[in-house]
């Protein structure tokens, strides 16, 4: 039986597992890769903090994620394939790792999120 998530090392076991999928994914990989060049070594941090305050509340993460994401639809238009795409890779990640009511409220956060940027962003 899988364990939950129920603290920041697990949310980092979630977000690489998810982010491995996502460097070498021929939807959304190009994305990372060859549009924002993405630095790993910065951008994971980034991410376990807002993953972390997001399901544990901790403020952990201080940032403007929508911003961040208008802006990068300008540079690179972001359509409802590559959302869909970045859910089944987050919701797949979840599933493959842990299970538990913090494992399905990730779920439910990602794909909520995933939701209202698409409904500010894609047009």
């Amino acid at each position: 039986m899988k364990k939950d998530l129920e603290n920041r090392t697990d949310i980092e076991k979630l977000i690489n597992s998810f982010y491995d999928k996502v460097k070498v994914d021929p939807v959304i990989g190009y994305i990372f890769n060859d549009i924002v060049k993405t630095n790993w070594e910065h951008h994971l941090p980034v991410m376990y903090n807002f993953w972390e305050n997001a399901l544990f509340y901790t403020g952990s993460y201080s940032g403007d994620n929508m911003n961040l994401h208008r802006h990068l639809s300008y540079v690179t238009p972001l359509k409802k394939e590559h959302f869909d795409q970045w859910n089944k890779l987050f919701l797949q990640s979840v599933d493959e790792l842990f299970q538990g009511p913090n494992a399905e409220l990730a779920k439910q956060r990602a794909i909520s999120i995933s939701t209202v940027m698409q409904i500010k962003i894609v047009n």
